[in-house]
């Protein structure tokens, strides 16, 4: 028989932005290299999130690549936040600049991933029944790329059409005329509520917990303003190294929000409002840290919902009243609120009691009945750790990945885990990752592993890998940065609230992107302390 296993340097499991710029480094070192996409394009989250309304909540000039300055120089955002559609577009441009498709597979989804220790290789197979082997294994899956499904009893029984956020049709959606029901609101679901609002016959919006959000202020982005940004690119990357979240348009707080008199914090707080976007969290320093100062931010937000929803009994149900405001993730919105006063929207109230069953056509809610014709699901992702865990990982010496977290995940520097040798996670849990600029994050991280792979090389090493100790560290170091903030007194996805039986911990580092890139340096300067190499 013969043997048809492809033999690389590494392997990339992920086409998104993390896995593009994983491949063109790697490329750059003289490796050979192996990229698979379960799906049939590049781009990732901007790939699968094709909703009505999808697009970033970072502004443009900042969510972009910083890794070639040609690139950025030639490239002209058209939108203040990147859209699903111009974002893919930018990514699909990426692939075409650096010729990235060529190592690509497409339309292929690795299953397993296997260690043999005794040859230092990682061999990875397929669900189209391929086989490869490298001795670097890079994880580029995502934090948001595995879709959550609901399991709410007869929802198999639905005969009308059903849709995921994360998995939406390319070929796009058209609701007039029908009756369409959406559960969740969350962010996917604050973007999309308008858009479908305007089309469908009527919809009704299944809410279990409301969530803050804030206007983008969304709109076209005017030459002007993107050649003055362009004229400082390098000031202003260097200036986001500088912060907590790697945004430099928000930069650090100075004050407490009890520095000041409350006229003036209510000033700051509506010119923040006006800015839209994520401007409201960088007003004081202590936002995230004290319950008393987070609630003047968030009561201003009630206020602005009060007067924006026309029916007080809506407007209350839509108030968020059960978790400090942005430590679920702040939701950016285009007349999300505004949407209803509409005639043709109705908002029901699933937390008290929750949905009891779906037929054929027809959402039950206790005594309820709707009847419905489409229904969406924007019911969110087993984030952060459920892709990498969709793969069986094996260390070769008893352990898998999905074992090793079953507790919660562990890792070094959200970079590499104990007992998995050469295997790299990019924006793992426990890096600043999804509370942090992802680009400038996934750089970051990516540069980090070429380094490691390149160490190896140079000083002729088989192996890298965390040490036990290091990581047992990280991982305290990280739960005691975040219960020192409000962040856990929320279920949100950060914590894996929204995925039955996972464990309840914090998952990202929220020490701040400054700190972060210092501790790495630090550990760097000081001989890769942590990791062990063989």
């Amino acid at each position: 028989m013969v043997d048809t296993t492809e033999n690389f340097d590494a392997v990339v499991v992920g086409a998104g932005f993390g896995g593009m710029y994983m491949l063109h480094r790697l490329r750059g070192m003289g490796l050979t290299v192996r990229v698979y996409e379960r799906g049939d394009g590049v781009g990732g989250t901007w790939y699968w999130n094709r909703y009505p309304g999808a697009r970033c909540d970072l502004e443009s000039m900042e969510y972009s690549y910083s890794f070639d300055d040609d690139l950025q120089q030639d490239w002209n955002w058209s939108e203040k936040y990147g859209t699903q559609p111009e974002l893919l577009k930018y990514a699909n441009h990426v692939a075409d600049r650096f010729d990235l498709r060529r190592d690509i597979v497409f339309d292929t989804k690795v299953v397993s991933a296997h260690h043999d220790p005794d040859r230092n290789i990682w061999t990875l197979t397929t669900d189209t029944g391929g086989t490869a082997t490298a001795r670097q294994l890079i994880l580029a899956t995502g934090n948001l790329s595995t879709p959550q499904l609901p399991k709410i009893e007869g929802i198999a029984n639905f005969t009308g059409r059903t849709f995921h956020t994360g998995l939406w049709p390319r070929e796009g959606v058209n609701f007039n005329g029908r009756r369409v029901g959406i559960i969740g609101t969350g962010s996917s679901a604050v973007q999309a509520i308008p858009q479908v609002a305007e089309q469908a016959l009527h919809l009704t919006v299944f809410q279990r917990t409301a969530n803050f959000s804030i206007p983008a202020h969304h709109g076209p982005l005017d030459a002007i303003t993107r050649e003055a940004h362009k004229e400082k690119y390098n000031e202003i990357r260097e200036a986001a190294y500088q912060t907590p979240f790697g945004i430099a348009k928000y930069g650090s707080p100075t004050q407490s929000a009890f520095d000041v008199s409350d006229e003036e914090r209510q000033k700051t707080y509506e010119q923040a409002w006006k800015t839209g976007g994520q401007a409201l969290l960088f007003c004081y320093t202590d936002l995230l840290t004290s319950r008393k100062a987070n609630e003047t931010a968030a009561e201003f937000v009630r206020q602005r919902i009060r007067e924006t929803v026309k029916d007080p009994e809506v407007a209350e149900l839509l108030c968020p009243k059960d978790h400090p405001i942005g430590t679920k993730r702040l939701c950016l919105d285009s007349f999300y609120f505004e949407t209803y006063n509409r005639d043709n929207v109705r908002l029901v109230d699933v937390k008290e009691t929750p949905v009891t069953k779906i037929d054929k056509n027809t959402v039950v809610v206790g005594d309820n009945v709707f009847e419905i014709d489409d229904l969406i699901l924007a019911t969110g992702f087993d984030a952060m750790t459920g892709a990498a865990k969709d793969i069986d990982i094996q260390n070769g010496t008893g352990e898998n990945l999905a074992g090793h977290w079953a507790q919660g995940p562990q890792t070094y520097l959200g970079l590499m885990v104990a007992g998995f040798p050469n295997m790299y996670l990019i924006t793992g849990p426990q890096s600043p990752g999804v509370k942090s600029q992802m680009i400038l994050s996934i750089e970051h991280h990516v540069d980090l592993i070429a380094r490691l792979i390149q160490k190896l090389h140079d000083e002729d090493l088989n192996s890298v890998v965390p040490a036990a100790l290091a990581q047992d560290n990280w991982v305290s170091h990280n739960n005691e940065v975040a219960n020192s903030t409000l962040y856990p007194a929320a279920a949100s996805w950060y914590m894996g609230a929204n995925i039955p039986g996972k464990p309840r911990i914090f998952m990202p580092y929220v020490g701040g992107v400054k700190q972060y890139r210092a501790t790495c340096q630090d550990i760097i300067e000081n001989g890769w302390r942590g990791f062990e190499f063989e």
